[in-house]
């Protein structure tokens, strides 16, 4: 299968340029790719260098999201395949709204919360990890529930860093899995917990990188934790997310939607 080669170049970070490649070319599963990300092309020196690279590179494909005009005409110049966002999409838009764009680099996230508000929410998620500070969970726009491993704080951190979300996250352990209710401490909030969950062998496999051949991570053990929370979870009427074959962008992206 041959492989192809797709850049993605960006005035800023390149998040999401490098994000709509893929889910683009994620369609063509006949074929193989490897992407290349350059960010901060911010300069026609930059520019011309990455053009170079890429007219040196055979069957590129070029996704960009550049909005200097100056700069995404050196990048026709390598004669490449180019999919320009803003020349796709910005005309359309302009049309619709009757208005012409005016271009700003480095804006694409800028209708996200700001900077300030994304790092206090980071500082918040790390404060109430795994259980911490539970005095403070009425300061939580989302409280993450679950068993052990099930995707819990790496989603509460992505949550917070690209939402701007104050998310915490609670382990159901042994002990709250063999009571009738959830803890106390959740009871208070139930309308802003949500709950995931995983597949059994799924949450064996993650266990097992961790602690090799314990009971922790045997698979009776994982279906007996899972059961018990899905019992409590259904008790409550919480939203439920199966993280099974999801990215913890997918994750986040569903709860931040849900109803609640």
């Amino acid at each position: 299968m041959k492989n192809r080669i797709a850049f993605c170049l960006s005035d800023h970070t390149g998040v999401t340029i490098e994000a709509v490649a893929k889910s683009v070319l994620s369609q063509f599963s006949a074929l193989e790719f490897s992407l290349i990300v350059l960010p901060f092309i911010d300069s026609l020196e930059k520019a011309q260098t990455a053009a170079a690279r890429i007219a040196a590179t055979p069957d590129a494909l070029v996704f960009s999201s550049l909005t200097d005009p100056a700069l995404r005409a050196v990048l026709r110049e390598s004669r490449a395949t180019l999919f320009d966002l803003f020349e796709l999409v910005a005309p359309a838009v302009e049309t619709a709204l009757g208005q012409a764009a005016t271009p700003h680099g480095g804006h694409t996230h800028g209708m996200a919360r700001n900077y300030e508000t994304r790092m206090d929410a980071v500082n918040f998620s790390l404060a109430l990890d795994d259980g911490l500070a539970p005095q403070r969970l009425d300061q939580a726009d989302l409280i993450l529930v679950g068993v052990s491993r099930v995707g819990k704080t790496p989603t509460a951190l992505y949550l917070a860093l690209q939402y701007g979300l104050f998310a915490a996250n609670y382990p159901l352990t042994p002990e709250d899995l063999a009571q009738p209710i959830l803890p106390e401490v959740l009871l208070a909030h139930l309308p802003r917990l949500r709950a995931l969950t995983l597949s059994a062998e799924r949450l064996a496999a993650i266990r097992q990188m961790r602690y090799p051949d314990s009971r922790y991570a045997s698979l009776p053990q994982c279906r007996s934790e899972l059961a018990a929370a899905e019992r409590l979870f259904k008790h409550h009427g919480l939203p439920v997310t199966d993280t099974t074959r999801m990215s913890v962008e997918e994750i986040a992206a569903r709860l931040r939607t849900s109803p609640g």
